[in-house]
């Protein structure tokens, strides 16, 4: 009998031709999806990462001057010897006021030049000294040969006629065109300090004999006639040895400083007239040139004739005030000639050398600007309010304006990174503090204490999640039966979808005051519950096993169920006696006292408890899903070989699951750093350094969120908010990166078993 033949195959019928091409379209456009979307992704992440970088990098941005226009000092020609005292400029940067040593006060055109008025004083005798008050107030002071001083203001009024802004020049005598006596024997007043303030005046100048004279003049006003009277209060002062060169006053008006021999500074406390200190500024071989007050009145600038300047403060040591050298700044080993500090930043202008101009910020410790602007000497400097434009007078007879752009100069990387001494702190410190309610404030930008409680938040969630969710992922994969896992597994991937700021509501509003109120039972279940379910799975091991076998293999696990809930209210009723009988009936008010361990209700352990709860489903849906997917025949096959259960999950099962193990905590590690809503409600949310677990902390995520709704666009607490972004992106990328790298390994290593 003859075998049939096989049948004929066409494999290039019209059907099959058809189906080919259309699965081939449909390769093509799943293979140019997916690079697309890939692509797009990579696109989308470097797009952020560009953005971030183009909002941050104005910052660090150093400062340019420009020169505008150049002109003939105003009103030289008419009193060519007269020396310029001072020189500033309106809101505006339109109107200048030049004062001169005779007691001229010029306004003229910031731009051009042009005279607009000319004052002068009412006063009897010739000016011998001269001094401002502070940059914001724009009071000065005039001393006179005959022992007098008249104090003045310059004002400014805008109105605009036909729609046309003009700038009226004032000068106000706001304690009266009658000049103040300040020495009774008429001897001529050589140097002199004042500050003003509501409660009143305090004036304090030497003569050319090195006596001093110290005044404070309350003021009041009759608000029907506007008569102005004066009470004087005269200051007993120590005596200070050494010829008087410049006296200062801060702006508490408690410590005055006063400059004899060109090198040292006297500290006298005015509140109980004691000298606090004498403090030698420079070398015998040098001099100090200039002293000037920082923005705030507390920081001392000073500037010597071998091109160094130094800030000093007043810092509390033990109960007593130290006059402190904070920090350098080094010019270009010239003379420093003028310093000109800004009106509303703890930036300052030097002028140094032949034509030489450097811009600086104080906190910052950063050199902005450091060029040669003009062949001549500098002679004085005037900067307006906003910081943008400049005046410099040099000794050729030319004014030269200029242009400043310096619009973020006080962020530094060593005020990010570093610890800074700000003004009123006993040491440096790593601080952040954006906004203040005062307008002395010194923003605060140190991106170490975000750094570091970003840090500290994720470890403790991660110190709680990561075994708990390793662990029942090796259980649920490994030993838990396959019906009960078919329950568990969407149960505990389903508190995933829990909203975080609901577990930050809770954690904020109901866990922190309960952990504060159970604190020892919090720590005793740390210990009774493992307890409790090592002593329930002895008992369990050895009870007959007609009972043990009552309960299917796999389901055992919900046995313990009971027991934990047991052992966690067993735990919370012996709170309150414990706390009664070890720590005197309160744990917290132990810790504070006793241990010097500061608890607040909102803490770091309150943040893992809640940001643990959260990331647990995400390492433990990962993790779960690598142990389940190891191939079967490896464990039978080890299991086979003699190895127990045990023997096999450790030796064979983890290994070749690591990988994907490594992933999850990677992964929850990231949702730990990135996380904002939980720590932004659970927390304190105070900016701090400390490892304390009682103790809160400010997150980068955190910070972004409550800061950037309140900052001004293009401002550099804006930029610095945008920076804060940067550093988190740099975090997860660094994070992730790392994972890659570490789970590639493991699959090499693992992958061939």
């Amino acid at each position: 009998m003859s075998q049939p033949s096989a049948p004929d195959l066409d494999f290039n019928t019209p059907a099959l031709r058809r189906f080919r091409k259309v699965r081939f379209v449909k390769d093509k456009i799943a293979k140019w999806g997916i690079a697309i979307g890939g692509v797009s992704i990579i696109g989308a992440v470097l797009l952020i990462f560009f953005y971030l970088l183009y909002e941050v990098y104005p910052v660090f941005i150093p400062a340019k001057v420009e020169e505008q226009s150049h002109y003939a000092v105003p009103a030289l020609s008419a009193d060519p010897g007269s020396k310029t005292l001072m020189l500033t400029m309106e809101e505006q940067a339109e109107v200048g006021l030049r004062i001169t040593a005779n007691g001229s006060m010029v306004f003229f055109n910031a731009n051009n030049g042009d005279v607009i008025d000319t004052r002068t004083p009412p006063l009897a005798a010739p000016v011998t000294a001269f001094v401002r008050d502070t940059q914001q107030s724009s009071e000065f002071a005039f001393g006179a040969q005959n022992g007098t001083a008249l104090v003045a203001r310059h004002r400014y009024s805008i109105t605009y006629p036909n729609d046309v802004r003009v700038i009226t020049p004032d000068i106000e005598y706001p304690y009266g065109e009658e000049p103040i006596v300040v020495f009774e024997d008429g001897a001529a007043i050589a140097h002199m300090t004042m500050r003003d303030s509501d409660h009143g005046l305090t004036l304090i100048a030497s003569d050319e004999n090195d006596r001093i004279s110290a005044s404070r003049f309350s003021k009041e006003e009759n608000f029907m006639t506007g008569e102005v009277t004066m009470e004087r209060e005269a200051l007993e002062l120590p005596p200070v040895s050494g010829h008087v060169n410049q006296i200062l006053l801060d702006q508490s008006q408690r410590w005055l400083y006063v400059l004899t021999d060109n090198r040292n500074l006297h500290v006298v406390d005015l509140r109980n007239s004691t000298l606090n200190s004498s403090v030698k500024l420079t070398s015998a071989d040098h001099k100090v040139t200039d002293i000037e007050f920082l923005l705030g009145g507390n920081s001392l600038m000073v500037a010597t004739d071998e091109g160094k300047v130094s800030q000093w403060f007043q810092v509390r040591e033990k109960g007593e005030f130290k006059l402190e050298n904070v920090r350098q700044f080094e010019t270009a080993n010239n003379e420093v000639r003028a310093i000109e500090v800004e009106h509303r930043r703890k930036g300052f202008v030097v002028a140094s050398g032949k034509g030489e101009l450097a811009l600086y910020h104080s906190t910052a410790h950063r050199t902005l600007l450091d060029e040669k602007i003009t062949d001549n000497e500098i002679l004085q400097l005037g900067i307006s309010p906003r910081g943008k434009n400049l005046l410099v007078e040099d000794s050729s007879g030319q004014m030269l304006r200029f242009s400043v752009e310096n619009e973020h100069p006080e962020v530094s990387w060593s005020s990010m990174w570093d610890e800074v001494w700000y003004e009123g702190y006993e040491q440096p410190s790593h601080t952040w503090q954006s906004t203040a309610a005062n307008n002395d404030f010194e923003p605060k930008y140190s991106l170490v204490p975000l750094a570091f409680g970003t840090i500290k938040g994720a470890f403790y969630a991660m110190l709680l999640a990561a075994p708990l969710a390793i662990a029942g992922a090796v259980y649920t994969a490994y030993f838990m039966a396959p019906a009960l896992r078919r329950k568990v597994k969407p149960i505990i991937e389903l508190m995933e979808a829990l909203p975080t700021v609901i577990l930050g509501f809770l954690a904020g509003l109901a866990l922190a005051p309960f952990v504060e109120h159970n604190l020892p039972g919090i720590f005793a279940m740390l210990l009774l519950v493992p307890f409790g379910m090592l002593l329930f799975g002895f008992t369990w091991v050895n009870m007959p096993a007609r009972i043990r076998h009552r309960v299917a293999d796999g389901y055992d696990a919900l046995l313990l169920v009971p027991v934990v809930i047991l052992m966690t209210l067993i735990a919370i009723q012996l709170s309150a006696p414990m706390e009664d009988y070890f720590f005197g009936g309160s744990m917290v008010h132990w810790l504070d006292h006793q241990m010097g361990v500061t608890f607040s209700q909102r803490n770091a352990l309150i943040v893992g408890l809640a940001m643990g709860f959260a990331v647990i489903p995400n390492i433990f849906s990962i993790a779960e899903d690598a142990i389940f997917s190891v191939p079967k025949s490896l464990s039978y096959g080890s299991l086979a070989l003699g190895a127990t259960p045990w023997q096999t999950l450790v030796r064979v099962v983890l290994p070749t699951a690591s990988p994907g193990i490594f992933s999850a905590l990677m992964i929850g590690l990231g949702r730990a750093v990135g996380e904002t809503m939980i720590v932004l409600m659970a927390t304190g949310n105070t900016p701090i350094t400390d490892v304390n677990i009682f103790e809160g902390m400010r997150t980068l995520a955190a910070n972004i969120a409550v800061e950037v709704p309140e900052s001004e666009v293009g401002s550099t607490h804006y930029r610095i908010l945008f920076l804060t972004g940067f550093v988190l992106f740099l975090f997860t990328f660094v994070f992730n990166t790392a994972a890659e790298v570490v789970r590639q390994r493991l699959r090499k290593k693992y992958g061939q078993l």
